[in-house]
């Protein structure tokens, strides 16, 4: 799940200190216990191979090395079990990723798609598994511009 931040939660989550405060954190912004409207974004189990084609082609996190990358698990990370993933992106680097998100289309998604290692990959690659993580794709980007275009922060979760 994506969620854009106000500054105001953003600045909840770089003051938390353990993971128990990070999941609390979650749970208040899942809830929208906070002021302001809500912006959010679900990938379904789409978040895999989407970043996987926007990356290098493995589940590698927190590099920040291009905008795409940094668009699912490249942010910098809060949670530090194995068994949930809070990857933040910057405010300041939300419309880098959104610009680069809008260039994205669907023949070069297609082409990272296919050149997935399916040995690596948790699900079964195939035109329909493509489709569905092309559909989630697109509502993904358009999350991106709705949160650059309020000056949040984006943060994605995952439990694994």
């Amino acid at each position: 799940m994506f969620f854009a931040l106000t500054a105001e939660q953003e600045a909840a989550l770089v003051a938390t200190r353990d993971d128990d405060e990070v999941r609390a954190f979650v749970e208040e912004v899942e809830m929208g216990d906070w002021d302001g409207e809500p912006l959010d974004c679900e990938t379904d189990k789409a978040w895999d191979a989407m970043h996987r084609c926007l990356s290098d082609g493995t589940l590698g996190s927190g590099r920040r090395l291009s905008p795409l990358d940094m668009a699912v698990l490249g942010g910098g990370h809060h949670y530090e079990g194995d068994d949930y993933v809070v990857s933040h992106v910057l405010v300041d680097e939300v419309a880098r990723v959104a610009a680069g998100l809008q260039v994205v289309d669907e023949a070069w998604m297609r082409q990272r798609y296919d050149s997935i290692d399916p040995a690596s990959y948790q699900g079964v690659l195939s035109d329909e598994d493509f489709a569905y993580t092309w559909y989630w794709f697109t509502r993904v980007r358009d999350f991106y511009g709705r949160a650059a275009a309020a000056g949040r922060a984006v943060i994605f979760t995952v439990d694994q």
